[in-house]
């Protein structure tokens, strides 16, 4: 076609007086058709540009991106769980981020229900994803023949879990979660060894019982006193809800929802006294029996945690339920004294929850423990560690190919010693520049190779760069994983 009418321009174009082409018929007929089809392929782009999505860069709300700085900081706590789960010989276990919905809904009472991220798949199946851990626990659990009879177990888990809520400092709609579980233990000793794990991880991170507060209760003594006042059991979850949040929302909120319980004004009076966060076992003691077991058991945990030397950490709270209507026994929470920020960490004791799910009655104990919270704490103390740089240990560069091959023995000696190398394989990269992103990765050595360092051993060398004292020596290419070897172990002792 464009051949055609080229020939015929050739052929039968006039020059006009003034000098200009005269374009045959044809010709203008084909370059018109030309135009046109420049305008609607312009018209198709212009749509398209029309329809693009504009891409939305932040993420949904109440979640986060981890950039790798973030992801230092949070493989540096998750490191801390680890160790310390390590410690008090807990073994880690996961399961699946999306679970049935009906394990939720099942047994964690109205709240939690709402504040699922639940939705039916493509087959019809009501599923969601795990606002907590402990019911795929579980789960898990009567799913596996023969752990029941191997007890007990003591396993831990850092998920991810989801919960649509109300955002405020320290709470996002989705979180990790440090979670320790000691199954098969009857006596409060389990308490106490979970509680110990976390004064443990405090301590490690640098906060001290001044800092940290563990508030205790047990939900016998609740169910004890709520039964004493004459509430009826079937609005014993609901009332416990309320209870735990006494010291969280205005008195006049929690009296009016008391009243739509059909509570009368006399017994809302006590339920505000009696549960008052600043009483004292003692000072609830007229409104519980004699040898009252939920009053015994917080009285033996506090010995316990005496002996273990903690004692300071702890203190009762009858206010203290937890939200979840499968905690049988013993309950507590995690405060920061200043009350600057929401619940660090909370637990207790749910010897029942295999019983909700078909199986038999399991002494079980377990906390959960949040990483957003712990995170803004640390940082109202000054007590989190820089991760603005990574953990690169060495960088190796050169200008010259000839090179490329000893760069790449050099790397593979020091990785296989567990040593991070970052290689600059663009080599059209100046000294200045190298020095600089060095820094940037926080290397500690920096190795050159080069005509003239190389020149000085007759096996070949390169010259290495102390980044932190800036001390410079040629070495002989064979000794210099030996050489950063021994050099970056001792610096690690000293650290």
């Amino acid at each position: 076609f464009f051949i055609f009418y080229f020939f015929m321009f050739c052929c039968t174009s006039l020059l006009s007086r003034n000098g200009n082409i005269l374009f045959p018929k044809p010709f203008q007929l084909a370059t018109t058709s030309l135009r046109l089809l420049s305008r609607e392929n312009a018209g198709v782009i212009a749509q398209g540009k029309k329809n693009t999505i504009t891409l939305e860069t932040v993420p949904p709300r109440g979640t986060r991106d981890f950039f790798p700085e973030d992801m230092r900081l949070r493989n540096w706590l998750f490191g801390h769980w680890r160790e310390v789960s390590r410690l008090f010989g807990f073994e880690e276990y996961d399961a699946p981020i999306v679970e049935h919905e009906q394990l939720y809904i099942r047994k964690a009472g109205e709240e939690i229900a709402q504040q699922l991220y639940n939705f039916e798949d493509k087959s019809g199946r009501k599923l969601s994803l795990r606002p907590e851990m402990t019911p795929s626990l579980a789960r898990m659990i009567m799913s596996k023949k023969g752990l029941l009879s191997s007890l007990p177990i003591k396993w831990f888990s850092i998920p991810q879990c989801w919960r649509y809520e109300r955002m405020s400092l320290g709470r996002r709609r989705e979180h990790y979660q440090w979670n320790m579980d000691l199954w098969g233990i009857d006596g409060v000793e389990a308490e106490a060894e979970v509680l110990r794990a976390m004064v443990t991880f405090f301590t490690r991170v640098g906060l001290t019982h001044n800092d940290v507060q563990i508030k205790v209760n047990s939900r016998e003594i609740v169910v004890e006193i709520l039964l004493n006042l004459g509430i009826p059991g079937n609005i014993y979850s609901n009332v416990c809800v309320l209870i735990d949040k006494i010291d969280k929302l205005e008195k006049a909120e929690i009296e009016e929802s008391f009243r739509k319980l059909n509570i009368s004004d006399e017994t809302i009076t006590k339920l505000l006294q009696i549960f008052n966060p600043s009483n004292t076992i003692e000072e609830i003691d007229n409104f519980l029996e004699q040898n009252s077991i939920g009053k015994n058991n917080v009285k033996k945990l506090f010995d316990l945690m005496t002996d273990y030397g903690v004692r300071e950490w702890f203190v009762f709270d009858p206010s203290v339920v937890r939200g979840l209507s499968y905690y049988t026994s013993i309950v507590f929470e995690a405060f920061d004294r200043k009350h600057n920020l929401r619940a660090i960490a909370g637990g207790g004791r749910y010897d029942n929850l295999l019983e909700l799910f078909g199986g038999p009655t399991t002494p079980a104990v377990g906390f959960g423990f949040g990483d957003a919270v712990i995170i803004e704490l640390l940082k109202l103390n000054n007590l989190l560690p820089s991760f603005t740089v990574s953990q690169t240990s060495v960088v190796i560069y050169t200008m010259d190919e000839h090179f490329q091959k000893y760069v790449f023995e050099i790397a593979s000696k020091l990785r296989e010693s567990s040593i991070s190398v970052d290689v600059i394989n663009e080599r059209e990269r100046k000294l200045k520049w190298v020095l600089k992103h060095s820094e940037g990765v926080g290397a500690k050595y920096l190795i050159i190779f080069g005509e003239d360092e190389w020149a000085q051993h007759a096996n070949g060398a390169a010259s290495v760069r102390n980044l932190q004292t800036f001390e410079q020596s040629v070495i002989n290419l064979f000794e210099i994983p030996n050489f950063l070897i021994k050099k970056l172990t001792e610096n690690k002792e000293m650290e």
